[in-house]
């Protein structure tokens, strides 16, 4: 995408705040000094590392070196392209995008369409490949597992043919390319080149999205054979872990909470016993993006996953991501009369069900439990080994009252003083926040030092250097005309920040005024990430004396200490003119 018109961009901007952006996707912001500040949506962390600065209309977190402004945001939340994230904003503004000629408009959006229109047709080849076939495994697989033929309807539930290619056929005739199959991911494409049909022998579940578009498939083997479930692969309408199954049924009446399932067959035999706000994952373990889509419809949710040790770690990492976006989470406990929510409801039908529910335990509960599992608390070992397990759910509780009770039931347990108890769980806490710190600056130390390693000449002090230059140019754009008489795209030693000077050099000239945002067309993700970071935590070294300095460590860089005894004339003279030629810049 060519680079958007300074109006224009600022236009995008100013109409869509990127503080109401990130409150969309129900992140809490808290106001402080510079703008806002959150937890940030990149990273899992309890505290508020991701700063937003609505003046220039960036975010960056310290904490794993994530920025940008709203058009990268978009770009990583939902999986769009810069073109589509710059779309759906001057979309939702009823703005034209001037660089972008009609065609090209079309054809993005003509992709999405087709996408849409594939995943339709597929829907219903398999819908009626189940009910029409001659083979009758899928709609036996369907009958034995007791669902009715409303049922089926309802979620237009399928089957793909034991075929490599019956559905790239009828798709073909129905005027769809092979390369538009593809990119839709119900076809594949081998290393030979053939296209191949993505859906073999499997039961099928369409995946619909909120607006009832079918986005994608999941696919249940009939045999043995390996992957169990197979799922569609990310495609320009599909990203699986910013989707959930069945949330169109679920979140249709503002439910009073979600149902949590671990797969497809758990809700739909929820959804068929009457427990319409039932939803899962897509065939990986939930994520924080997925977390923030269920606050968008409720505050409370029941986790309901599969005894085994799999589900219960997976209901361990679920209960973290929903404490970080604020919701209130239960966890239903099955016993082992049934392994999961359908086996149950086939064996002691949905109104036993219902009373699970409402007897669901507590995160607290939960987590405790767990910390029992396996040891014998009358022993001393036994009760050590708890103690270890349980000081990160005891120090981890943020309500004081709660914590006194847990600590007190706990101490019980040990057979100790309640008062020893606290005094432990406050030299833990010390201990972790402690570590955490150290933590968090080796992450942010390597992040740096694997940044500034893009060229094997670069050293650490001059890709400082380089880093201040261009804070400073981006900052007082004013000043580029006097600084570009003194430094050189060659003068950078490292690749990257060669590069952001190079496009300095064509945005500064005609600009008034800087905001990251004007690089954006010309870089990817980490890149706009990059500059981010240059753009804001160097802007408080930044001073005439500092800037000169820096120029002058470029250029005498060129020229080594060790090679100055093979130096021509010439060589020295180049330097006295560098040494001269920074000796001030005027302003």
């Amino acid at each position: 995408m060519t680079r958007l018109p300074k109006e224009f961009l600022f236009t995008l901007l100013e109409k869509n705040p990127i503080a109401d952006e990130f409150r969309k996707f129900h992140i809490q912001l808290n106001t402080c000094e510079k703008g806002f500040a959150c937890s940030c949506p990149f990273h899992s962390e309890t505290g508020t590392s991701c700063m937003i600065y609505p003046e220039t209309h960036i975010f960056y977190c310290s904490g794993c070196g994530t920025g940008g402004d709203i058009l990268t945001f978009l770009m990583l939340m939902q999986n769009l392209s810069y073109p589509e994230a710059v779309q759906i904003l001057a979309q939702r503004n009823s703005l034209t995008v001037p660089e972008q000629s009609p065609e090209e408009a079309r054809l993005i959006q003509q992709r999405r369409e087709r996408c849409y229109e594939i995943n339709r047709e597929t829907a219903n080849f398999y819908y009626l490949n189940l009910l029409r076939s001659p083979d009758k495994r899928g709609l036996a697989y369907f009958r034995e597992r007791q669902l009715s033929a409303q049922t089926i309807q309802k979620y237009g539930l399928g089957y793909a043919p034991d075929d490599w290619q019956q559905l790239k056929s009828y798709l073909n005739q129905k005027g769809y390319s092979d390369e538009e199959l593809v990119l839709a991911n119900v076809c594949r494409r081998s290393d030979k080149g053939n296209v191949y049909d993505n859906f073999r022998n499997r039961v099928i579940f369409p995946i619909v999205d909120v607006w009832r578009h079918v986005i994608g498939f999941g696919g249940r083997v009939l045999d043995d054979s390996k992957p169990k479930y197979l799922n569609t692969s990310d495609t320009p309408v599909f990203d699986k872990g910013r989707n959930l199954f069945s949330l169109h049924f679920a979140g249709q009446n503002t439910p009073e909470f979600l149902i949590l399932a671990e797969g497809y067959m758990d809700v739909i035999a929820l959804h068929q016993a009457g427990f319409e706000n039932a939803v899962a994952t897509l065939g990986t373990a939930i994520t924080p993006a997925q977390a923030r889509l269920i606050a968008r419809y409720t505050d409370q949710v029941i986790i309901s996953y599969d005894n085994d040790d799999a589900g219960q770690n997976a209901t361990q990492k679920a209960i973290q991501h929903f404490q970080d976006v604020g919701l209130s989470a239960n966890v239903l406990h099955i016993d082992e009369a049934a392994k999961d929510p359908d086996e149950y409801i086939k064996k002691f039908g949905a109104e036993r069900f219902r009373l699970l529910l409402k007897h669901a335990e507590s995160v607290l509960d939960f987590q405790m439990n767990r910390c029992r599992n396996g040891l014998n608390l009358t022993a001393e070992t036994g009760k050590i080994s708890y103690l270890r397990r349980c000081m990160p759910v005891l120090t981890r509780i943020g309500n004081q009252k709660t914590q006194e009770v847990y600590i007190h039931r706990t101490a019980e347990e040990l057979g100790i003083r309640a008062e020893v108890l606290q005094k432990q769980i406050t030299q833990y806490d010390h201990n972790q926040k402690n570590k955490k710190i150290r933590s968090d600056f080796q992450l942010i130390e390597n992040q740096t030092r694997v940044r500034d390693q893009s060229t094997s000449q670069a050293s650490q002090a001059e890709s400082e250097s380089e880093k201040i230059i261009l804070c400073w140019l981006m900052h007082f754009p004013e000043q580029f005309r006097n600084l570009s008489d003194q430094l050189q795209p060659e003068d950078f030693i490292t690749d990257f920040h060669k590069k952001i000077y190079n496009l300095l050099c064509r945005i500064l000239p005609e600009c008034t005024g800087f905001i990251p945002s004007l690089l954006g067309s010309a870089l990817s993700v980490p890149e706009m990430c990059r500059v981010t970071e240059i753009f804001i935590y160097y802007r408080d070294k930044l001073n005439e004396q500092a800037v000169f300095q820096c120029i002058q460590n470029l250029h005498t860089k060129k020229f080594q200490p060790s090679d100055k005894a093979n130096m021509s004339d010439d060589d020295l003279l180049q330097i006295i003119a560098n040494k001269k030629k920074t000796t001030r810049f005027h302003y």
